[in-house]
């Protein structure tokens, strides 16, 4: 049996399985329920608690659960699950890896603190207007994608009056993000504002920051240096000179 609860702006899906759960459950309850969200969201959160009396899927369920992942790959923003039961627990902490969304696997007394971390943004976009030209971009934590829409409200605000200007992305405290859709959210807020660019400084401590500004250097017509953690002020004497 497969029980639905949708949240009132229809971004977070609570499902409960309990018994045996049939190719039926999924037809009738969850498919549905996860479609009509996902017409008014580019994704969702779902959170799945698995109740001490389940037995498991039978031979149709478990072909609808593999046509649901692969039909929506793309459609979840964060996965949460629920449950006791080790086989289940040890299942999805091994599937992912392969998932495009953060997947977190809490025990039954952890319900609240699962609720909380499915509401919860992990990470947070900083704008901050240096003065003159200058710009800031601080990436912090694992962002989600709601994260950039509020970023781009802010940048543009920032740039409604200016011809160009120069940018300093700030990865100090970035961890990634939360799957396929916060990566393309990244990209789309870029690419909106190449035009503008300037001058550009990276920030940062990981290898994989310092090849992605060399990247950068041969696409953008526009100067970037990668500046180490302790050359933070560097950075922004560099951005703002000349």
């Amino acid at each position: 049996m497969i029980t639905v609860h949708t949240n009132s702006d229809g971004t977070l899906i609570e499902v409960e399985l309990s018994g045996q759960v049939t190719s039926s459950d999924y037809a009738t309850t969850l498919v549905p329920a996860i479609e009509a969200a996902l017409e008014d969201h580019d994704s969702v959160h779902l959170l799945v608690i698995v109740d001490a009396e389940f037995k498991g899927y039978d031979l149709g369920a478990a072909w609808s659960d593999t046509k649901l992942g692969l039909s929506h790959w793309r459609g979840f923003d964060r996965i949460g699950v629920v449950a006791d039961q080790s086989w289940v627990q040890t299942s999805f902490r091994l599937a992912a890896p392969i998932l495009p969304c953060p997947v977190h696997v809490f025990g039954m007394d952890e319900l609240e603190s699962a609720r909380r971390w499915m509401r919860e943004s992990l990470g947070a976009i900083h704008v901050t207007d240096l003065g003159g030209p200058c710009i800031q971009i601080s990436l912090m934590g694992k962002l989600d994608s709601s994260e950039y829409k509020q970023a781009q409200t802010d940048l543009d605000a920032l740039l409604q009056d200016r011809e160009g200007f120069r940018l300093l992305i700030d990865l100090r405290e970035f961890d990634g993000w939360q799957g396929v859709t916060a990566m393309a959210a990244h990209f789309r807020l870029a690419a909106g504002h190449i035009g503008l660019l300037d001058r550009a400084a990276i920030v940062g401590d990981k290898t994989w920051q310092k090849v992605a500004q060399r990247m950068a250097s041969h696409v953008l017509a526009t100067r970037t240096q990668y500046f180490a953690v302790e050359e933070y002020e560097n950075a922004k004497t560099w951005l703002a000179a000349g």
